[in-house]
Parts: C-alpha cells; sequence; structure tokens
C-alpha cells in the first residue's frame, strides 16, 4: 500500500511541476534564466537573460525547430499590429535539443527568419533549459507575452487558434501604454 501512495505522490508533483509550478505563472515574474556558454545563446553567441523582459511587452516563441511553422498565423497577426519597437519586443528562442536536424542548419534557418523578422532576437537554448527551468513544453511551439515588469501575461503551448492570437493580441494592446 505504501509503495502505491509514494507512486501517486510522485505523479501528482510531476504533473504540477509541468502545469506552470516550474517558475511560470500568470501575472508573477518567472524564475530568472541565462543562456550562456554551452547552454546556448544570442545567433552572436553573446549571452541571453530573461531580465530583459523589463521596460517594453516581449513575446516569446519558444520553438522546437521541427515545429517552426506551427504559429506562423500568431507571428504575422503580429507583426501587422505594428507596435512600437520603444515599447514592443519579440524573441525567437530556440529548443535546439528537440530535433535531430544538426545546429548548423539550424542556424543557418534563424539567419534567414532574421531577415523576414529583423526586429526579433533570436536565442539558442542547447540544453532544453527553459524546458526543466520553466516546465515549458518540450517538442513544440510555446508562446508567451511578458509585460514592462516582466510578469507574464499570456501562455499558450502549441498551437495558437485564432481566439488565441486575439487573446494574445489583446493582452500585449493592454500593456504597451501602462
Amino acid at each position: 500500500m505504501k509503495h502505491w501512495m509514494t507512486i501517486g505522490w510522485v505523479a501528482i508533483v510531476c504533473l504540477l511541476s509541468q502545469n506552470g509550478w516550474a517558475g511560470l505563472e500568470i501575472g508573477k515574474v518567472p524564475t530568472t534564466i541565462t543562456l550562456q556558454n554551452k547552454d546556448g545563446g544570442r545567433l552572436d553567441g553573446t549571452p541571453w537573460s530573461s531580465t530583459e523582459f523589463k521596460d517594453k511587452v516581449s513575446v516569446v516563441f519558444y520553438v522546437d525547430p521541427d515545429e517552426k511553422d506551427l504559429n506562423n498565423d500568431a507571428s504575422e497577426a503580429l507583426k501587422k499590429e505594428n507596435f512600437p519597437l520603444d515599447k514592443y519586443k519579440s524573441y525567437g528562442i530556440i529548443n535546439m535539443a528537440a530535433t535531430w536536424l544538426p545546429n548548423f542548419a539550424i542556424s543557418a534557418s534563424l539567419e534567414e527568419k532574421q531577415k523576414i523578422y529583423p526586429d526579433t532576437i533570436y536565442v539558442r537554448d542547447y540544453k532544453k533549459v527553459l524546458v526543466h527551468g520553466w516546465g515549458l513544453a518540450d517538442d513544440s511551439s510555446d508562446v508567451l507575452a511578458f509585460d514592462k515588469t516582466g510578469n507574464l501575461i499570456f501562455r499558450k503551448d502549441g498551437k495558437l487558434n485564432a481566439e488565441d492570437i486575439k487573446a494574445l493580441i489583446q493582452a500585449i494592446r493592454e500593456n504597451i501604454d501602462k
């Protein structure tokens, strides 16, 4: 009997940690994550930190390269909004460990994407640091938005439908001029 109770508690703890108890909660500033050196960083090799989610509303696309097109509708909708860059920033963080594709091929693809979205900061996560640190969905496409103080104001793991995209844009609008 004790054995089954232990298994039950372990399952509950694992389930809770996968559902946002690992550092990501709406209305809260998540645990600081820094990607540098062997963990990852910006395309130019410099470190990236979640502390950058200050002073501007920030949107993050955390993407498995195999799912890179899953939320193109959301990317295009945000691009059409033409939010002022002095109040808004977007990040594309690539879960490099979620694919069989070689890193050089992914990096080449990111350089092409940078041409399409020149105002987006692209970051590589080589060791699933955000999956483990924030409980993001692995092998997926996650979309997050943060207000100017770094509080999480929107999160969706997987494909955003039309209603999700409207909710994302609304969350940005409500926070961009605060």
